[in-house]
Formats: C-alpha cells, sequence, structure tokens
C-alpha cells in the first residue's frame, strides 16, 4: 500500500473516530431518560487484565478445589476499607516456568516472577455509576538463576511470544489514569498513562496472567501493533444501544513502561497508536463473555524506531453457554507497522470444570509472520495449547500448560517444538 492509501486509510479512520464520538453522545443523550438505563450500574468495558475487572474477580468468593479461604479475615478487612475509604486492591504474585524442546541455544529452563501492586481510588461519585477513579498499577518483573519465561519464544525461534509478561525487565508503572463514568455509567473517559490491551480486542481468555499462555490467543491474536504498557493517551468507551457499544482512543506509540515520564516527551512527536473497535454484546454484565467485535487500528510511522506505519482490522467472536462452556473464533489481518503476524486464526473453547472456578482452555493457530517486521518467504506457524487453571484456595491458582509449535519461523534448525508450562498465582 503506497502512502497516499495510507494517509487516505489514516484520514477516514481519524474521521470515523470523531464521527462515531458525536454520533455516539448524541444517542447517549438521547438514551439518558429512557427506562433502559439501569440506575447505579456501570458498563464494565476492560477486559480481564482491567484493574476494575481484576479487582473485581480477586474479590468474589470462589468455588475451588480445597474449600480453604485462609485469608479470611484479611479479605473482610478490605471489603471494610473499601466502604470506608472507596480504595481497593490487590497485591498478587506470578511466577511460571517453560520448558520448551528444540531450542536454539540449546536452553531447556527458563523461569521468573512479577509481583504486582494495583487498584483504585473512587474520588468522585461513590455509590453511584457517575464515579471519576484514580487508578494504578506498578509491577516488578524478575528473572531468577537462568534466562526469563519471556526469552522462551525468541530461543524457539518462534515469531510470538509466550508469556511475555514474566520478563526480567525490572520495575515497571503499567497504569497511572483517571476514569470518569459518566450517563449513569454508559459512557466512560480515560486518560493517563494506560495499557491499551485492557480496551481493545479484548476477550475472558486474552489475559497472560489467567488464561492462555501463548500470545497468538492474546489481544489481536499478535497481528496488532501494540504500544508497550503506560502509554500517555485517551480512550472514550459508550454503549450506542444496550447491546450496542464502541471503544476508541489514541496513545503514544514509543511507551516506555521502564522510564514512563519519557512519554511527556515523545508523545509530542506526534506518532501515535489509533483504534476504533465496535461490539455488540448480550448485557452489561457479560461483556467480555458474549461479546462479538471488530477492531480497527493504525500505526503512524515510529522514525526513531525505524518501524513503517501500519493498519489492520480484527475480528472476535466469543459466546458462554450455561456458565460452562465459551468456545470463540477470532482472526486478525494486518498490513506493516511492526506487528508481529500479518495474519492469524484461532479458535477454541474455555471450559469451567470442577468446583466451578477451575478453568479448562483449548485453543489452534495459524499465524503468517509479518514480512516487514522480520523478513519475506517465512513459513506459517501453527500452535496448539492445552491449560488447565486450578483454583486451588480462594487466593491461589495453579496452571499447568501444553503447547506444541509447528515450523517456528526463525529457527532453521527444528520443524517443531513441544513447551511444557507452569504458572502460579498468589493474590493477597
Amino acid at each position: 500500500m503506497g502512502k497516499v492509501m495510507r494517509r487516505k486509510l489514516t484520514s477516514i479512520l481519524n474521521g470515523a473516530l470523531f464521527c462515531l464520538g458525536l454520533t455516539a453522545q448524541a444517542v447517549l443523550a438521547e438514551n439518558s431518560d429512557s427506562e433502559s438505563i439501569l440506575p447505579q450500574t456501570a458498563y464494565q468495558f476492560g477486559g480481564p487484565d482491567a484493574v476494575s475487572t481484576q479487582l473485581g474477580n480477586d474479590a468474589r468468593q470462589k468455588e475451588t478445589l480445597t474449600g480453604q479461604n485462609v485469608l479470611r479475615g484479611y479479605r473482610e478487612w478490605k471489603e471494610q476499607f473499601r466502604d470506608r475509604t472507596g480504595i481497593s486492591y490487590t497485591l498478587d504474585y506470578t511466577t511460571a516456568g517453560l520448558n520448551p524442546s528444540n531450542t536454539i541455544s540449546g536452553e531447556n529452563s527458563f523461569t521468573s516472577g512479577a509481583v504486582r501492586f494495583y487498584g483504585q481510588w473512587e474520588l468522585v461519585g461513590r455509590g453511584t455509576a457517575n464515579t471519576g477513579t484514580f487508578v494504578w498499577k506498578v509491577e516488578n518483573r524478575h528473572g531468577y538463576s537462568g534466562p526469563p519465561v519471556s526469552a522462551a519464544a525468541p530461543d524457539v525461534g518462534f515469531a510470538g511470544a509466550m508469556l511475555s509478561s514474566l520478563s526480567d525487565a525490572g520495575n515497571r508503572l503499567t497504569n497511572f489514569y483517571w476514569k470518569q463514568n459518566l450517563r449513569d455509567g454508559r459512557l466512560e473517559i480515560i486518560g493517563g498513562m494506560l495499557d491499551v490491551t485492557d480496551w481493545t480486542d479484548v476477550y475472558a481468555l486474552a489475559s497472560p496472567w489467567t488464561g492462555f499462555f501463548n500470545f497468538v490467543f492474546a489481544t489481536g491474536g499478535a497481528t496488532i501493533a501494540l504500544p508497550d504498557d503506560a502509554a500517555l493517551g485517551l480512550f472514550v468507551n459508550g454503549m450506542i444501544t444496550d447491546n450496542l457499544y464502541f471503544v476508541t482512543g489514541f496513545t503514544d506509540a514509543n511507551a516506555d513502561s521502564t522510564d514512563p515520564m519519557n512519554g511527556f516527551d515523545t508523545f509530542g512527536d506526534g506518532e501515535y497508536f489509533k483504534t476504533l473497535e465496535i461490539g455488540w454484546v448480550t448485557s452489561q454484565d457479560r461483556f467480555y463473555l458474549d461479546n462479538t467485535h471488530v477492531t480497527f487500528w493504525h500505526s503512524d510511522e515510529r522514525v526513531a524506531a525505524g518501524i513503517p506505519s501500519g493498519w489492520g482490522a480484527n475480528f472476535s467472536f466469543s459466546r458462554s453457554f450455561n456458565e460452562k462452556w465459551m468456545p470463540f473464533f477470532r482472526a486478525g489481518y494486518a498490513k506493516d507497522g511492526g506487528s508481529i503476524l500479518q495474519k492469524s486464526v484461532s479458535a477454541g473453547f474455555g471450559h469451567h470444570f470442577g468446583a466451578g472456578d477451575s478453568l479448562l482452555g483449548f485453543g489452534i493457530n495459524w499465524g503468517q509472520p509479518n514480512e516487514t517486521t522480520y523478513r519475506p518467504g517465512l513459513p506459517d506457524q501453527y500452535t496448539v495449547e492445552l491449560f488447565t487453571r486450578l483454583q486451588v484456595s480462594e487466593n491461589l491458582q495453579i496452571t499447568p500448560d501444553i503447547q506444541y509449535i509447528k515450523n517456528p519461523a526463525l529457527n532453521p534448525n527444528a520443524d517443531h517444538s513441544l513447551v511444557l508450562g507452569l504458572r502460579m498465582r498468589a493474590i493477597f
């Protein structure tokens, strides 16, 4: 695609964002007095990793394999503290290990961990749907004696990522923003340092902390040229009708979560990531469980990084049945932009079993590496993943995982890799 066409696409996307915002504002204004509005109730536009969503799931009483809740008293104190102050928080620790075959270096053990402290403080309108909330998330990602988990995918020669959040990057700021709900919770405006994966192309199994290990089953199926966490930007999300919604925003494309203050300098370079999503949900409390959407994105050329501009589109369908089964189908296409894959198709399912909060996940992916990110002529990759997330107690999850990767595109000496994994997450 030539520069003229790319400029036209950028103009069209920017115009669409502007027009959609005006349209949504008008529709929401028209519906604000409608009997269909649920007062005192805010929609949850974020995915499973958004702080508000994760806090809600952390606080929810779970059905466990052991029936144990050793921190019951502490949990009750946290709830009382939230009621008094409007502050909700979680401290969690996640550790994981991957054992892949046929690596380039011969290494077969990758381990690392991460401690996170995240929360929100409702400062405006507490007890109503129109809250104003300060949200934060800080992390320390660290390795142990050997290479970190994030190094496994490159060593396999896989054009992609596996548990890339578990690296040895050290201290990081991933969320530092204000979220304002309006129109009885049907509209939210988010501004500050944010992680675009919290709102872009989300579905229930996308989280590397609680869902699939392989990134081809997460945001964009690895076809979206995502900026780093703590990207300075703005999102506006809203319900157009009771079922039709939009998510749109832009952020600094040159964000660096290990040096977030630098974003105030790079933001002025005018190199942005922009996205627009139109979707359909069955109800507000099942926002990322019963969800069908189309996501469009565009990323400006990043001159200093040497990455060309790019654009793409993604489709996602997921539906939960009987609170047990959730099949999904997802597909994505990218033109340039520095994305990992230029084409990706995934299908699979999640299944709750046993005590109810334990989860079985299965997925199959076909992916084509992005020619401008790597080089032309690389083979298509095929990925199969199966994991079992065991809710051992209220505060502990253990997730065994197995992946089979056919044709790792960047490993000329192997035509497959079998990857065994184990992840543990404890919350406090």
